[in-house]
């Protein structure tokens, strides 16, 4: 690491030596007029160097008035490959190489989308010599604007499932049905955090907590990226609303922006992502294309991030974003027009050849545009694109490949694995042969003369929730609803099945519930991206509360039936106060948005051929004010509206468990058909003394910080296994399961940490009876926390407690390690 630290600073003092005595130039961008200020340095400027390697700056006027602070030069960083990451070191010979041959123009071309709509794919990059161009295309849930696809459960149902296997099975999954199609950038996962419950894309995450959050995007890009097709990981950085997105500032302050939002992009870095998307928002001030604290320091420095940023598309506001490390401006113009206007195009040109952007920086562009496709050997047999996202009939353009194969069994798996059983009273599940039932609520039911697709992109509420709106969706060759699947195994029970599909006439609702054996009420809420207004919801959800009469219908069929059990297919948490603990409410299931084969998955859960092991991954409370933020409404024309990060470290169950509010479900929640004990937990360090770190981790242990360099954060011996965790667990109920125990750490007081953070799961199945000892392990940077100062991470002094249980509130062992 001190050898990488050092090659840092000769990459800052390059840097420095480059832009030497520039002088100061104005060019007109695509109407916008982008001010740059020419710097010059000394080697007395490089010892100021301080907290980045970066410090040489220029001060530009953005497109949009601000001042921001850029770096002038990252040329000769990439080279260096951090000890996570040798896989990249081929991929960069083959890239440089190939760049060292290429013309100016050629260089440009590989970083300039081609234009909305000049292509087949949402995005394009065009073919110059030796190089076939790229295709990127939506989404985190599978290929969207393409025919014979698979629409997978959505992110937030991959993390309840809590299954590293399942997630990356998925990831696979969908990787397969990318490269069929010829894509060779999916534009996923999505891992925003889901700061506030109300945020319109928190369903394409994978929930509030980052490691779990983290881990998640970790499984998904291995699997994704095994079948050859590049992951992005989006949207970096803080882009945790839709309100306002391409105008709202998020504050961050630095040590909540590394521990919380930037925590599932390291461990992308560590998965070896082939791309990263910058998000819309700004970033302190700063739009997150264009800030090279995040993109320069945190990302390719700190994190040693060897692939390529990409722009959200339009999310480009000048050409100088460039050196504060935007690679690629996506779609390539500036309207959505499809015309050869750009920031970077023909701009892009003219910096470097009137030196406000060095050519070296274009090199590096290109390099790791190129690094990323050799990575993933996409230069060796890649299918050609056969479809055309913007004319589906095209015949010419699309081939109508079939790329679903037999993947209706992972989405049904992940379903059924993802579904949390909330409650579970009167042994009202898993059902059993009822006489009669009746199903209630038009989300029971399929969408009424609309087929199952028709509001996945464009949003809307019609029939059984599967997915949210947006670009985050994906296209469904079918979709089976509950009503379906509960028939056929209505048909095999003799079951005298009915249905009620009408969330309205609560009279009618009351009087189909009455004299069943049970009653089945099916409740959703929706929310998207902005590009659409469902109901008044414009992307966020304005209200936590089930939409279209839903608490209402849950009362009236509660109030005539004493076996009542709700079902939510919801994008994030529901209150469900109104009707909770009415004594006529048996059980309630969380079922998320399990795509495809919807029905198939709750009916598993339901009679039991699933044992539940999904859990929450997040937190339901009790009131919507009792979560520490809300979403910022208001803002208008080209204001900034600010939404400062207040809470800081204390996001969802952190700010429950600080400010000891009781919530209705804990984060980590779910119940089972059966019980499980826990016993006999064991700590113990793992002997590193004869490692070839052995001194970073002995100061570690003493709370000295790490080392600063390239790839800091993720390098090895911050993420080696330091402590193994060890204990029992043993199944005491009457039926096979899975459990999934969690480990939380509690910091010392002195750190000012949340009272627990989750650092670590795993998945347990276990017969009636069988006892099965788990072994879970914490590194060096589990343990950590980030110091502000110091800007490296650190073990905070002081005893550290662990607990383990079924939830982040369910402390049934504990552990410490010792200062």
């Amino acid at each position: 690491m001190r050898t990488l630290a050092l090659i840092s600073l000769s990459c800052a003092l390059n840097a420095l030596a480059q832009t030497s005595g520039s002088s100061s130039s104005t060019s007109k961008s695509g109407g916008a007029s982008t001010t740059v200020s020419g710097a010059s340095a000394s080697a007395s400027t490089a010892s100021t160097i301080g907290t980045s390697v970066f410090s040489s700056v220029s001060s530009v006027h953005a497109s949009n008035g601000t001042t921001s602070t850029f770096p002038t030069s990252t040329a000769s960083c990439p080279s260096v490959i951090p000890d996570f990451a040798p896989a990249w070191t081929s991929a960069y010979a083959k890239a440089k190489k190939l760049v060292s041959n290429f013309t100016l123009e050629e260089k440009v071309s590989l970083s300039t989308g081609t234009g909305w709509g000049n292509g087949l794919c949402v995005g394009n990059i065009g073919a110059v010599k030796n190089f076939p161009g790229l295709c990127l295309q939506d989404g985190p849930l599978g290929v969207r604007s393409a025919d014979y696809t698979t629409a997978f459960p959505a992110g937030i149902n991959a993390a309840a499932t809590w299954n590293r296997t399942l997630i990356r099975q998925r990831g696979l999954a969908m990787g397969e049905e990318f490269r069929g199609k010829g894509i060779n950038v999916a534009l996923g996962p999505m891992m925003n955090l889901g700061r506030i419950s109300q945020g319109g894309r928190n369903w394409e995450g994978f929930g509030a907590d980052p490691y779990l959050s983290g881990e998640a995007a970790y499984e998904t890009i291995l699997g994704l990226q095994s079948t050859g097709v590049q992951a992005c990981a989006k949207h970096y950085i803080n882009n945790e609303q839709e309100n306002m997105r391409t105008q709202e500032s998020s504050n961050v302050d630095d040590r909540a922006q590394h521990e919380l939002y930037a925590a599932p992009f390291l461990r992308s870095v560590m998965a070896g992502v082939a791309s990263v998307m910058c998000s819309y928002n700004l970033v302190n001030g700063t739009y997150a294309c264009e800030n090279d604290y995040t993109l320069n320091h945190i990302l390719k420095e700190e994190f040693g991030f060897q692939g390529y940023v990409m722009s959200d598309w339009g999310g480009t506001h000048s050409t100088i974003a460039a050196i504060a490390g935007l690679d690629m401006d996506m779609p390539g113009d500036l309207n959505f027009d499809g015309l050869n206007n750009s920031y970077f195009g023909a701009n892009l040109t003219a910096y470097v050849q009137n030196n406000t952007i060095p050519e070296s920086r274009l090199d590096d562009m290109a390099t790791r545009i190129l690094a990323a496709w050799y990575l993933l050997e996409q230069d060796s047999d890649f299918p050609a694109v056969n479809f055309n996202s913007f004319n589906p009939d095209d015949e010419a353009t699309n081939q109508h490949i079939d790329v679903q194969g037999d993947h209706a069994e992972i989405v049904r798996t992940i379903g059924a694995a993802s579904t949390v059983l909330l409650k579970n009273t009167k042994k009202a599940l898993p059902l059993k042969k009822p006489r009669s039932m009746v199903l209630v609520g038009t989300d029971a039911g399929p969408g009424v003369g609309l087929g199952p697709n028709t509001f996945a992109y464009q949003g809307g509420v019609n029939g059984v929730l599967g997915v949210g709106w947006g670009s985050g969706s994906a296209n469904f060759s079918y979709l089976v609803s509950p009503l379906e699947a509960i028939q056929g195994r209505a048909r095999k029970d003799h079951t005298t099945l009915s249905w009620f599909l009408n969330d309205w006439d609560l009279e009618g609702a009351s009087n189909a519930a009455a004299l069943k054996d049970v009653a089945i009420v099916f409740i959703q809420s929706d929310s998207g991206e902005n590009i659409a207004a469902v109901d008044g919801n414009v992307g966020d959800r304005n209200n936590i509360t089930a939409w279209n009469n839903g608490d209402e219908l849950v009362l009236a069929v509660a109030a005539q039936n004493k076996n009542t059990i709700v079902v939510t297919h919801s994008v994030g948490p529901l209150i469900v106060e109104p009707w909770i603990n009415h004594p006529n409410i048996t059980a309630v299931v969380w079922a998320g948005l399990s795509a495809t084969e919807t029905g198939n998955a709750l009916a598993d859960v339901l009679y039991g051929d699933w044992n539940p092991t999904g859990r929450l991954p997040y937190t339901i409370a009790k009131r919507a004010e009792d979560y520490p933020a809300q979403l910022v409404t208001g803002g208008s024309g080209s204001d900034i509206l600010s939404i400062p990060y207040t809470e800081g470290l204390f996001i969802d169950y952190r700010h429950f468990d600080a400010k000891n509010i009781t919530p209705r479900y804990e984060f980590g929640f779910g119940l089972s058909y059966t019980k499980f004990k826990y016993s006999n937990i064991d700590v113990k360090k793992i002997d590193s003394s004869h490692d070839q770190n052995a001194d970073l981790e002995a100061n570690w242990a003493k709370s000295k910080p790490g080392p600063r360099g390239v790839g800091s954060s993720t390098a090895l011996w911050l993420h080696r296994p330091a402590y193994n965790v060890s204990f029992t667990i043993q199944n005491v109920g009457d039926v096979y399961g899975g459990e999934i125990p969690q480990l939380y750490v509690n910091h010392p007081a002195s750190a000012a940490e949340p009272p627990s953070v989750l650092r670590g799961f795993t998945h347990v199945e276990l017969n009636p009876g069988e006892k099965k000892h788990v072994f879970l392990t914490l590194s060096r940077y589990d343990l950590s926390i980030w110091d502000v100062v110091a800007q490296s991470w650190r073990r905070p002094q002081g005893t550290i407690k662990l607990t383990i249980g079924a939830s982040s509130r369910d402390g049934r062992l504990s552990g410490t390690i010792s200062a």
